[in-house]
């Protein structure tokens, strides 16, 4: 667990970064998912409360489960306040949870179960999937403010959890899932390679991590990516990608953002 929570540790750091220069007028920006700035770190930072909480009391989070069925207003709303409030007292709420949370994880083992709000989930996977939403989130971050922020080899963590998606990303959509396999070749930011898949197969991906893991978390269309996408598994499979739980949803259209440079290194957005 050591790896994941000190990657977890400096994603979340990296959007702190971010966001913590803000005056409360940039805090209101719109991004491409609509939400405000605040509005997305309000999600993270509520989620990572509900996160916390799962770690310290199994109980108490299946009670807010079971809120959440009874009165969804009430189970959410904490939510709803914080994003009502100023952007400094957000971050410190934020800090606090998410430091308690990391805290809780670096004490687990590997494959420690945790209640989530679909399946239980080992520690590893709980703590890979909220470094997932962060980086997510932060992309709307980045994208709505006009800045530029560095890929790093975090993205192993997230590359990862979009390949093991495979087959979710067609159930959820209640498609077959194709047994043709797909060879997944990426070059990460400081220039590894990252494979998946065999080696002869006739379906691939090739490209930079960077743009992988924008497609499978939904925040860019593979065609505005520098993925080479060859064969109709891997076409389709880049067209419903979703390494996230929750109801099937689709990422951008064709053209929403300026295509990525060859560069792997950075995010330029």
């Amino acid at each position: 667990m050591k790896q994941i929570c000190e990657d977890l540790r400096d994603e979340y750091d990296s959007l702190d970064a971010i966001v913590s220069k803000l005056d409360e007028a940039a805090w209101e920006t719109k991004t491409p998912a609509v939400w405000t700035v605040k509005e997305q770190i309000a999600h993270i930072a509520f989620f990572d409360a509900m996160a916390r909480l799962s770690t310290a009391s199994p109980e108490a989070f299946g009670e807010h489960i079971k809120a959440l069925s009874r009165n969804p207003g009430e189970a959410m709303a904490r939510n709803v306040a914080l994003k009502n409030l100023p952007g400094a007292e957000l971050l410190r709420q934020w800090r606090e949870e998410r430091t308690a949370l990391v805290e809780a994880l670096s004490e687990m083992q590997p494959k420690d179960r945790l209640p989530w709000y679909g399946p239980s989930m080992s520690a590893l996977s709980f703590a890979t999937a909220r470094l997932m939403e962060a980086w997510a989130h932060g992309q709307d971050v980045v994208d709505g403010l006009g800045v530029k922020r560095e890929a790093t080899d975090r993205l192993y963590h997230i590359a990862h959890l979009g390949n093991i998606t495979f087959g979710w990303s067609f159930l959820v959509r209640g498609m077959e899932v194709p047994k043709t396999p797909v060879r997944v070749e990426l070059t990460s930011p400081s220039g590894k390679l990252w494979t998946w898949g065999p080696e002869d197969a006739a379906d691939s991906i090739r490209g930079s991590a960077l743009g992988f893991c924008l497609v499978v978390i939904q925040r860019r269309h593979y065609a505005d990516t520098d993925l080479t996408v060859t064969g109709g598994t891997a076409e389709k499979w880049m067209t419903v990608a979703q390494c996230f739980a929750g109801a099937p949803t689709i990422g951008p259209q064709p053209g929403k953002f300026p295509k990525m440079g060859a560069s792997p290194g950075h995010a330029h957005v």
